[in-house]
């Protein structure tokens, strides 16, 4: 009989230190086979130079060469449809039990459902565990069991109920790296395998430091200061850091501004989970009947930061050239597009979920419904970020706007697409006539 081994399935968690199931599966006593499927119906589609899969295949590299330098193992790469991947695995070894840390969005639930059977089917145990957030889908909700559709009063009761020593438990998964199968030369794919080429982006490394978690809440809405945020939004997204350790790290400060944004990605997430619909339509289903106008050619304007207000502009430009906006700024081009330009949300969700770095389902649909106010905890529909006067309380020496669209003081400079005061009353009128229907 062939001996039983487990396998570990990488996902949105590309470490090995503090890795909840890896720990997991490393501590159950059989050699581990730890792996990582490029999914196609995810990739195709992708463009073929998206910098995320660059990221993610360059992790993976340095995963598998920390296993083959410190532990003779190495990392299997497959590329598939993950049903079709793990028929395949359970054929060829005689697999006791899958481990993997859970993922919560619409379509990974549903992919893992339809794994998780076939497992049962074929006697193999499916093991998952939380780790990519401290709280996860129905842990914080009201006493009535109901989730909170409201930020402050959610954020109350998942500091009432966290708990230092439980929520933020080190696995120390990286000292247990004998227990890798002896295996150098499982299965690899390079980048061109996959059928993609490297990005001439690349996701530049967080930096989380005890200054910046204590001064966060005076640097975090200034786009010009470069060390005023973290870039922590791709680590996070792809777990290359334990959100554990962050967390840790944010309680060390005594201004927990930097704890408050951890808190709201997760409000995000359970909002995501309680109502899945939202990814495709309004929250709030009044707002599914405003007339949007929807003109192909200021959408292209706004994309290219061709708009005529320079901070919208720079901040779309930043986003093409980097696959990064400050969030300051992208309330700031959201809004915009969705009131001044009166063009669907969900056009610019999409955009965004192509372009940012740090794209995630949960905070990109959130925070667009927020700006167009028909989400959960939404701002209202009145109120309408003057784009001339966010820059000059925001970038008032015009530094990032010099930087990212030098042609603004020289007379080149694009006129306005539109005028901010008759765009702010027309706005108000199509809301309304939407909500008085």
């Amino acid at each position: 009989m062939e001996d039983k081994v487990c396998i570990f399935w990488f996902r949105r968690d590309l470490r090995l230190e503090d890795n909840t199931a890896l720990y997991h599966a490393l501590k159950s006593g059989k050699p581990v086979i730890p792996i990582f499927i490029f999914d196609q119906e995810i990739l195709q589609g992708l463009d073929r130079k998206d910098a995320r899969v660059s990221f993610i295949h360059h992790r993976l590299e340095h995963i598998s060469k920390t296993l083959k330098e410190n532990f003779e193992s190495s990392l299997a790469v497959y590329l598939g449809m993950p049903v079709s991947i793990f028929k395949q695995l359970i054929e060829k070894y005689s697999v006791e039990a899958v481990y993997t840390n859970r993922d919560y969005e619409p379509y990974a639930l549903d992919r893992d459902a339809s794994i998780s059977k076939l497992l049962s089917d074929n006697s193999v145990d499916l093991k998952t565990y939380k780790d990519q957030v401290i709280f996860e889908t129905d842990e914080v909700t009201k006493q009535d069991g109901k989730p909170y559709l409201v930020y402050t009063p959610y954020q109350k009761r998942w500091r009432q109920l966290f708990n230092r020593d439980e929520d933020l438990r080190t696995y120390n998964s990286e000292e247990l790296g004998q227990n890798f199968i002896n295996n150098t030369q499982l299965p690899w794919l390079s980048l061109a395998d996959i059928g993609f080429k490297y990005s001439e982006i690349e996701v530049p490394d967080y930096h989380l430091n005890e200054e910046l978690v204590e001064q966060y809440a005076t640097t975090r809405d200034f786009p010009a200061k470069r060390k005023g945020t973290s870039r922590l939004g791709p680590h996070l997204r792809f777990g290359t850091i334990s959100i554990r350790n962050i967390t840790k790290q944010a309680l060390k400060a005594e201004d927990d501004t930097f704890l408050k944004e951890l808190i709201w990605r997760e409000f995000f997430m359970q909002i995501l989970w309680h109502f899945p619909h939202t990814i495709h339509k309004a929250f709030k289903p009044a707002y599914d009947r405003i007339k949007w106008r929807n003109k192909q050619e200021e959408f292209e304007a706004w994309k290219e930061g061709r708009t005529g207000y320079a901070l919208v502009d720079a901040g779309m430009r930043e986003l093409d050239t980097t696959g990064y906006m400050h969030n300051r700024v992208r309330m700031l081009v959201a809004s915009f597009l969705c009131k001044h330009l009166l063009i669907d949300w969900r056009w610019g969700e999409a955009y965004f979920a192509a372009k940012l770095l740090d794209f995630e389902l949960s905070s990109n649909v959130g925070n667009w419904q927020w700006a167009a106010g028909c989400g959960v905890d939404a701002a209202p529909y009145f109120r309408i970020f003057n784009p001339m006067t966010q820059a000059v309380k925001f970038d008032k020496m015009n530094q990032y706007i010099a930087h990212w669209v030098p042609e603004f003081d020289s007379g080149h400079y694009v006129a306005p697409i539109v005028d901010h005061k008759m765009a702010r009353e027309r706005c108000l009128k199509v809301f309304k006539e939407a909500l008085d229907a």
